[in-house]
C-alpha cells in the first residue's frame, strides 16, 4: 500500500532521516508500519533538531516539499496565495499516486487537502482532525470549512474522519477516536501523592496566549498567598515566555514558578510521576494528550471545559473542571487540597480511565482502519 500524508507539520532532514514534532511522528510511525511506501507532502523547513523532535522509523520516505501557508498578515497571505497553485499540484499528484490518502487537520494545508480529495472519491481515505470537533465551538472560518467538507458525505466519500468525542450532527464519515502515548507494558503501579509538604503543579504545552499559561501561574500564586506550600513547573516554550517571566519577577514568584523549556519525553514523564496536579486552562483543545498522559501517572488534571475535556474528566469525577473565574477555581482547588480522600478517589479514577487508552489499543485500531 502506498500511503500519502498531507500535513502542515514542519519537517526537517538530518543524516538522511526526516524528523518532526515528536508526538506527531510517534503516531505516524504507527500508521506507516502497516504500509509499503510512504509519501509525505509537508513543509521542509526545520533546520535544527530539538529535544521535542524525533525521526520517522521509515527510511525510504518520498518527500514532497511545500511552502507553509500562513493567513495572518498581508505579506504572509500574499505569499501563501502565490504558492497555492504549486502546493495544490503537489498534493494532487501525491493523492493520485496513493492507495490510501491521509489528511492531517485542521490547518491550511489540510484545507487544501480537503478540497483536492473530492476528486478521488474511489480511494480509501482517513483524516485525523486534531482540533475541537464541537460544532458549537467558536473557530476560524477555515476550520469550519474543513469540518463541513469532511462531514459532507456527498463531497467526501470513502473517508473515515477521526475526531475527539461524540457530537450531534455527525455523518457516517465521522469516527470518535483517541490518541495514546504509553503502552500496556508501561502500566506500573501508582499511588496518589500525599497532600503535605510541597504540592507540585505542572503546565505542559506551548507558552502561547491560547493555552493560558498566565492563568496557571495565577492559580498557583493565589494558592501560595492562601498559605499552601506549592510550586509550578512549566514545560514548553513560546511567544509568551518573556511576558510570563516578567510577571513572575514583578510578583516575586521566582521561588515557586520554574520554567523548564522544551524537554525530552522521559523528563516530562518523570515530572508527571512526581507531581500532584497538571494545569490546562486552554481556550481550545482537541484530545489534550497532556491530560491523558498526566492521568496515566496519577497526576490529577485541572482543566478548562473545552472540546471533549468534560467527558475525559467525567464531568469532574476524574479531575477538576475550571470555571475560568480565578476566585472560584482557587476555591475548588483548595477544597481538594484539604481533602486527601477526595483527591485519592479522583486520582484512582483518572488512572483507571487513562490506562484503557494505550498505544497497543491505538495500534490495533489503526491497523483495522488501514487493513479492514
Amino acid at each position: 500500500m502506498r500511503f500519502a500524508i498531507i500535513t502542515h507539520v514542519p519537517h526537517g532532514l538530518a543524516n538522511d532521516s526526516y524528523f518532526a514534532y515528536a508526538p506527531y511522528v510517534r503516531e505516524m510511525n504507527i500508521w506507516t508500519q502497516f504500509t509499503d511506501a510512504v509519501e509525505i507532502v509537508a513543509p521542509l523547513e526545520l533546520v535544527q533538531k530539538t529535544a521535542i523532535a524525533i525521526d520517522y522509523n521509515q527510511k525510504d520516505i518520498i518527500f514532497s516539499d511545500i511552502k507553509s501557508m500562513n493567513l495572518i498578515g498581508f505579506k504572509s497571505i500574499l505569499s501563501s496565495l502565490l504558492h497555492t497553485p504549486k502546493t495544490a499540484y503537489k498534493i494532487f499528484r501525491a493523492m493520485r499516486r496513493a492507495d490510501h490518502i491521509h489528511l492531517r487537520c485542521p490547518g491550511n494545508i489540510g484545507l487544501l487537502g480537503c478540497f483536492i480529495q473530492i476528486f478521488f472519491p474511489g480511494k480509501t481515505k482517513t483524516a485525523k482532525y486534531a482540533g475541537n470537533w464541537d460544532p458549537d465551538a467558536a473557530q476560524p472560518l477555515t476550520y469550519r470549512i474543513q469540518k463541513w467538507i469532511l462531514n459532507n458525505t456527498f463531497l467526501t466519500k470513502n473517508m473515515q474522519v477521526l475526531v475527539y468525542g461524540e457530537w450531534l450532527g455527525s455523518s457516517k464519515n465521522i469516527k470518535p477516536f483517541f490518541t495514546a502515548t504509553y503502552r500496556d507494558s508501561d502500566k506500573i503501579p501508582v499511588e496518589p501523592r500525599m497532600l503535605h509538604n510541597n504540592i507540585r503543579f505542572l503546565f505542559v504545552g506551548s507558552l502561547a496566549i491560547g493555552k493560558r499559561p498566565l492563568y496557571a501561574i495565577q492559580l498557583v500564586q493565589q494558592l501560595s498567598q492562601s498559605g499552601f506550600k506549592v510550586s509550578l513547573d512549566l514545560f514548553g516554550e513560546g511567544r509568551e515566555m518573556q511576558v510570563l517571566k516578567d510577571y513572575c519577577l514583578s510578583h516575586e514568584l521566582q521561588d515557586i514558578v520554574r520554567f523548564q523549556g522544551n524537554q525530552a519525553e522521559a523528563v516530562v514523564r518523570k515530572a508527571y510521576q512526581e507531581s500532584h496536579f497538571v494545569l490546562l486552562p486552554s481556550q481550545s483543545e482537541g484530545w489534550p494528550k497532556v491530560l491523558a498522559e498526566a492521568m496515566f501517572w496519577g497526576c490529577l488534571p485541572v482543566a478548562s471545559k473545552v472540546s471533549c475535556v468534560p467527558s475525559m474528566l467525567d464531568h469532574g469525577k476524574r479531575g477538576i473542571l475550571l470555571a475560568m473565574d480565578l476566585n472560584q477555581d482557587v476555591s475548588e482547588i483548595k477544597n481538594i487540597l484539604e481533602n486527601q480522600q477526595q483527591y485519592d478517589d479522583k486520582v484512582l479514577k483518572s488512572v483507571a480511565w487513562s490506562r484503557d487508552y494505550t498505544l497497543d489499543l491505538f495500534q490495533n485500531q489503526i491497523k483495522a482502519l488501514l487493513r479492514p
